[in-house]
């Protein structure tokens, strides 16, 4: 069987993400597509505009097959541990292949930049000490260090987003000596950072800055959606009565900062070099989540470096936690969010060989990092109305959504 995996966060699920299944489907040859998605909260730092479950839910509509968990302790993490937790969760499944989207959209380019990388790691590693220690953010040391060894060409930029990630998969799939074949696609119509839609294949962030600034309604933006999509963004806008975005959650946040003791604070996953200070005394002025972040924000320390930060605080993330799981050598299990009667069958076919243990839903003492994940899903639906909260909150407990 040739299974294909995709990493994914579909927030929202659009006409690009519809694109990256079919073209996945038709370059892999494949009989079964599982995406490993992120859950509650996102690789950037930022809340999933709908839960996880109505997005696994638009996923298999659009023709995915199954739909698993990345755990919390890889999703809101650096594009290394994001890849890591990814590509490792799609292994213990058993796909041989996987299919990421790019501005690339050459995989020997992929291939060629990992082996540059590995010969001139070394002259990379001094560059990024040496960037750091001038005051620039990882991310701006990182593109410094790349555009030393050769890596930010028009062949293989490794300033673009979807490089990044796509590289970082290559990575753990060689370095782990995988038995996976790496794939890709090259991004169409627009950019990942695109704030602006300007065609049906828009990109995630323009579509939810349509919905929460521009306050355009869900129908004016079906041309850049299945309407699979859009009928669980609605159900869902019913049933929690909003869609999720970091303004939600501010005053909780900032309550937590101002009453919690610094030496606490301190001890947050990323709050490091005396950061706990900054966010105690920026907490007291800020009047708004991005006013909060934006007072927050110097040249070393990013909008999406912060945006994590304040994740970690918001679900009380300990650098203890993430400094335990993310060493350990392979994800210690996989959970499912959602599959078709397709999916189902090849799960059946081959939970027997799985060498990590399969969860459906959540329950107490079968795995301590499932109680991060717990936490996480508490703090992600804690804006909800009680009422409301307690009755979308009971899909953790009954399990995945089946899509016939």
């Amino acid at each position: 069987m040739n299974v294909c995996g995709l990493i994914v966060e579909y927030n929202p699920f659009h006409n690009g993400h519809a694109y990256h299944i079919d073209q996945a489907r038709e370059i892999a040859n494949a009989d079964y597509v599982i995406a490993v998605m992120s859950g509650s909260f996102l690789q950037r730092g930022e809340p999933a505009i709908m839960d996880k479950f109505h997005r696994a839910s638009a996923a298999l509509s659009a023709g995915v097959d199954i739909v698993v968990e990345l755990p919390y302790v890889y999703a809101v993490q650096s594009s290394e541990l994001f890849a890591k937790g990814s590509v490792q969760t799609l292994h213990e499944l058993g796909i041989n292949r996987i299919c990421f989207g790019s501005e690339s959209g050459d995989i020997q380019a992929f291939t060629k930049a990992y082996h540059e990388f590995t010969e001139n790691q070394n002259q990379f590693q001094l560059q990024v000490k040496q960037s750091l220690k001038e005051g620039l953010s990882f991310p701006e040391a990182s593109r410094t260090a790349y555009e030393l060894i050769g890596l930010t060409s028009k062949e293989m930029d490794l300033s673009k987003p979807n490089n990044i990630l796509g590289f970082s998969y290559v990575r753990t799939i060689f370095e782990n000596n995988l038995p996976i074949e790496p794939l890709t696609i090259k991004r169409i119509n627009s950019n990942y950072h695109d704030t602006e839609i300007t065609s049906p294949i828009a990109s995630a962030t323009s579509i939810r800055k349509q919905i929460f600034e521009a306050q355009t309604s869900l129908t004016d933006l079906k041309f850049t959606m299945p309407s699979s999509t859009l009928v669980e963004l609605d159900a869902y806008q019913i049933k929690a009565g909003l869609l999720h975005s970091w303004e939600e959650y501010f005053p909780f946040l900032q309550y937590r900062v101002l009453t919690m003791p610094t030496d606490e604070l301190a001890s947050i996953h990323g709050v490091v070099e005396g950061m706990e200070h900054r966010i105690k005394k920026t907490a007291k002025e800020a009047r708004t989540f991005y006013d909060w972040v934006d007072r927050m924000k110097t040249k070393r320390y990013t909008w999406t470096r912060i945006q994590r930060i304040f994740v970690h605080l918001l679900t009380n993330t300990k650098k203890t936690e993430i400094e335990y799981f993310t060493t350990l050598p392979s994800v210690p299990y996989v959970r499912l969010l959602g599959f078709t009667r397709r999916g189902r069958e090849y799960i059946n076919t081959i939970k027997k060989q799985l060498n990590v243990p399969l969860y459906s839903k959540l329950s107490r003492n079968i795995h301590p990092m499932l109680e991060i994940e717990e936490r996480a899903s508490n703090a992600y639906y804690s804006i909800i109305p009680t009422l409301k909260r307690i009755e979308l909150q009971k899909q953790e407990l009954i399990g995945p959504v089946l899509h016939t």
